[in-house]
């Protein structure tokens, strides 16, 4: 732990979580393809974990975006969901989650899908608490650092919390 005016912070790596799955007649469609509310699915938990491991605390989902579906995952194959915190603001704290699928027989590993989710820490009586700051230290973590108020900014907008022309970071990136 790193101390921050009074606070502790904690880097990434803390967070990081590894799932592994394997893709069971149950969980696909009648293609035979893992059903995207599944996939959904283990990648809450996976990112839930990540949140919790940093905050120490229980967390609860309070957005999913930038859900990329980039390869449909087969029947057999082994997934690989990877997540940690990207960054925390207040009480919110952002996560970033990898999936990798494999098929065993022909060691074929491909990227799947990509996602933030975004969580908050609840205190012993349910109510949101203070965020524990993060400390990126790679140059990747510190990139999904610096965009994370990017994503936050358009997350509250598309939610009706924000209005557009509050989104300073937002209005530098298309130069309004």
């Amino acid at each position: 732990m790193i101390y921050i005016c009074g606070m502790e912070g904690k880097k990434p790596s803390v967070s990081r979580t590894i799932m592994t799955e394997l893709v069971l007649p149950n969980d696909t469609n009648a293609l035979h393809n893992l059903r995207g509310g599944k996939i959904l699915h283990w990648m809450d938990i996976a990112s839930a974990v990540a949140a919790g491991k940093h905050s120490n605390k229980v967390v609860v989902t309070v957005s999913v975006d930038h859900v990329s579906f980039l390869n449909p995952i087969k029947l057999g194959d082994v997934i690989t969901i990877e997540a940690k915190v990207t960054r925390t603001f207040n009480t919110s704290i952002e996560t970033y989650i990898q999936v990798w699928a494999e098929n065993l027989p022909t060691e074929n590993k491909y990227k799947c899908n990509d996602a933030y989710y975004t969580f908050v820490a609840l205190d012993s009586n349910g109510k949101p608490t203070t965020a524990v700051p993060l400390l990126p230290e790679t140059d990747e973590e510190k990139e999904h650092y610096e965009r994370a108020n990017r994503r936050r900014q358009l997350r509250l907008i598309l939610a009706g919390r924000m209005k557009p022309e509050e989104a300073t970071e937002l209005k530098e990136l298309f130069g309004v």
